[in-house]
């Protein structure tokens, strides 16, 4: 559905709500302003995001938190196209005491819709709203006691810094969370340093497009490289009538191209040390099928859009490897436009890079791309990652 002509298409950001083993269970939906403007009806324009063609199917089965910022101008009618099942809305504590407001919430809540406090309500006010869950910061201090213990859940703790916090915020009975912890992982996911070096030779050896057979020499000296590259090809994915057992085969399957793509994410999904999945997995997955699929839409043809990938799914290679990406660049043989990507956020590539980590309408018609593309290359990079999650 297109936005009415005397208002802009809006553009918005979607934030991953995870769950305490990692996995995700939610988008928050934040609707983005311009140059430092405040979004004046955000609930507006997520109302004009979420009734664009198969958003729920793209987005499946994760729950989508819409921001309500005045429930007194919420309307069951407004909500009529969303499915009950999928929509959590978001309405602010303080809004919570108006007598009116509990009664109109508490009308949403028997149609099915799913309400949430943003910020702790006072006295029993969550509760006369029909609040099912709270929403709230807790990177530093936890809420009372009473206010997880009044609503049946899930809470959502956000601005989590770290896996320790999210471990201390579980236990206070937070089972949502969202925040920069991925991109700071408390220990050095890579491994030793043997490890760092083989996964730089793995990803040079991928970058100069090497023969099968020095991709399988390296292969077999990393296990947990291999157990996934297996995992993946006998996965439902590929369908395949028989399994696969060995490398040469795994690569035949795959095919060059894609072989390298997933080998490229495959790095993401090497197992911590608790056993947990690496929450950066998902992530560079968005990245970089977003990337792709923004340079498909300027034009650009395959090869482009193959060095587009390569950006966004290496642009977090410093936190993986806990390096500076002047170090990992420098090992690699990379495109130029690429380096500039990843170095400086510069050239093409660099600009789209930008765009895809800020959302900023006067980077969008830099790169001549409309607000409704932008859309749905979100919506397409955040269900392919949602498969590479599900295959890995």
């Amino acid at each position: 559905m297109s936005a009415p002509e005397n208002k802009p298409f809006p553009l918005a950001e979607l934030q991953a709500v995870s769950d305490a083993r990692y996995a995700w269970v939610a988008l928050v939906l934040t609707p983005a302003g311009h140059d430092g403007a405040e979004v004046t009806d955000p609930f507006q324009d997520a109302l004009t995001l979420l009734k664009t063609p198969a958003v729920f199917d793209l987005l499946a089965p994760l729950d989508v938190i819409v921001p309500v910022a005045a429930p007194a101008r919420l309307e069951l009618s407004q909500l009529s196209t969303l499915p009950p099942n999928r929509v959590i809305l978001r309405v602010p504590a303080a809004a919570c005491v108006d007598p009116a407001i509990q009664k109109k919430l508490a009308t949403l809540a028997d149609a099915g819709y799913r309400t949430m406090t943003d910020g702790v309500a006072p006295g029993s006010a969550a509760t006369l709203c029909s609040a099912r869950s709270l929403m709230v910061d807790a990177s530093v201090d936890l809420p009372p006691v009473v206010a997880l213990i009044g609503q049946p859940g899930p809470h959502l703790a956000t601005n989590m810094p770290s896996e320790a916090r999210i471990v201390a915020c579980a236990e206070a009975g937070f089972s949502w969370f969202m925040g920069d912890f991925a991109s700071n992982p408390d220990h050095d996911n890579a491994g030793d340093g043997t490890s760092r070096k083989r996964l730089l030779a793995l990803l040079g050896l991928l970058a100069r497009d090497a023969d099968t057979r020095e991709l399988e020499v390296l292969l077999k000296q990393d296990p947990s490289l291999s157990y996934h590259l297996l995992k993946l090809v006998n996965s439902a994915a590929f369908a395949l009538s028989s399994p696969v057992h060995s490398f040469s085969q795994a690569i035949n399957v795959l095919g060059r191209r894609q072989l390298q793509r997933w080998l490229q994410l495959l790095l993401y999904a090497r197992q911590q040390d608790d056993g947990l999945p690496n929450p950066l997995l998902p992530l560079a997955a968005v990245r970089a099928a977003q990337m792709e699929a923004l340079v498909r839409a300027q034009g650009g043809d395959r090869d482009r859009q193959d060095m587009a990938f390569v950006a966004g799914v290496f642009s977090l290679l410093d936190r993986l490897l806990g390096m500076e990406m002047t170090e990992i660049v420098a090992a690699l043989s990379l495109d130029l436009d690429v380096v500039m990507a990843l170095l400086d956020r510069a050239g093409p590539l660099g600009e789209l890079l930008k765009l895809v980590e800020g959302h900023d309408r006067a980077a969008l018609a830099q790169a001549g791309i409309d607000a409704e593309t932008y859309w749905q290359t979100q919506l397409e990079a955040h269900q392919w990652a949602l498969q590479v999650s599900r295959s890995l």
